[in-house]
């Protein structure tokens, strides 16, 4: 097994705990980007987890959900710029 094989869990523990952060930011701050946030390292895990396990999925759907994680983000980066 190659050093990526054990790099790759602790990359999707890292998306799980940014993701909890999402939670955290959209629930208990009152932050709309946090829910954001949360559901792009959330699908970032699924998308992980699917690549890591070798899980059947099919490209379409994971093409899907990958644009919806980019299009989550765009936002709260626009969201934060605009803030500033």
């Amino acid at each position: 097994m190659n050093l990526a094989f054990y790099l790759q869990p602790v990359s999707i523990l890292i998306e799980v705990i940014i993701c909890g952060i999402g939670i955290g930011l959209s629930v208990l701050k009152k932050k709309t980007y946090g829910g954001f946030i949360a559901l792009t390292f959330g699908i970032y895990v699924v998308y992980d987890l699917v690549a890591f396990t070798d899980f059947p999925a099919s490209r379409i759907l994971l093409a899907t959900i990958f644009l919806i994680a980019t299009i989550s983000m765009l936002y709260v980066v626009w969201t934060l710029y605009s803030c500033e």
